[in-house]
């Protein structure tokens, strides 16, 4: 059904409902130059409202698939976005395998080997939390979004839209603005 939906809106993406790690960039880019690419890897594993269940490192590293993008085809620029807690992503504490617990001694390791790893292939990297309702969204979530560019230009970060009541910018929303 989502995918029923979404050929519909935009009609003209082409889908491909296969592992990620199966889809060759060189393949789906046609040997074209890409411009910018966007990664949202699965979130659940580092999210504090996932609760007690146990983790599973193949989903935990999904976002390494990124590399793999940025090693074939190099965008120009790319953006991560997931939950605030991936900045603290780090190795599965080995003594604890049966339930995948990460290490409290390495938090935050792999995420630096991820940046690092981004910055080798020449990307200049930066991220930071923002907030969806200083965008016009009504929530007050936090997501960690990763900029990374190779082009030479600045990252640029959008300025607030909405904010405080007194503050200059447009009203904050709410969910009872858009339930009927």
């Amino acid at each position: 059904e989502a995918l029923a939906m979404h050929e519909m809106n935009p009609p003209h993406t082409k889908h491909y409902c296969e592992s990620v790690w199966d889809v060759d960039p060189l393949q789906v880019t046609q040997g074209k130059p890409v411009g910018l690419a966007w990664f949202s890897p699965d979130c659940k594993h580092f999210s504090k409202a996932k609760g007690a269940a146990p983790k599973c490192s193949k989903i935990r590293a999904l976002a390494w698939v990124t590399l793999r993008w940025v090693a074939k085809v190099k965008p120009r620029i790319l953006f991560l976005e997931n939950v605030e807690e991936f900045e603290s992503w780090g190795p599965l504490n080995k003594k604890s395998q049966k339930t995948g617990l990460p290490c409290p001694k390495n938090k935050g390791r792999t995420f630096k080997s991820f940046v690092n790893a981004l910055k080798r292939h020449g990307y200049k990297v930066e991220w930071r939390e923002i907030r969806a309702c200083d965008y016009g969204a009504p929530t007050i979530r936090k997501r960690l979004f990763l900029i990374a560019r190779c082009d030479g230009q600045p990252i640029v970060w959008p300025e607030p839209t909405h904010g405080p009541e007194g503050s200059g910018l447009l009203p904050y929303k709410t969910a009872a603005d858009c339930i009927d």
